[in-house]
């Protein structure tokens, strides 16, 4: 398992990992991308 979390922390630490997750933050400070991931995971869990 640790070699999953050196793999992330690699990507994270490459140029586009760092975009990737400038991206995420961008997307996660917008209302209408919140509450998509919101529907997103109650479809996912089954509580439509």
């Amino acid at each position: 398992m640790a070699g999953v979390v050196e793999r992330i922390k690699q990507f994270a630490r490459s140029p586009q990992g760092r975009r990737t997750i400038e991206q995420v933050r961008r997307n996660a400070a917008d209302p209408r991308r919140r509450a998509q991931a919101r529907d997103l995971v109650r479809k996912l869990r089954g509580h439509r």
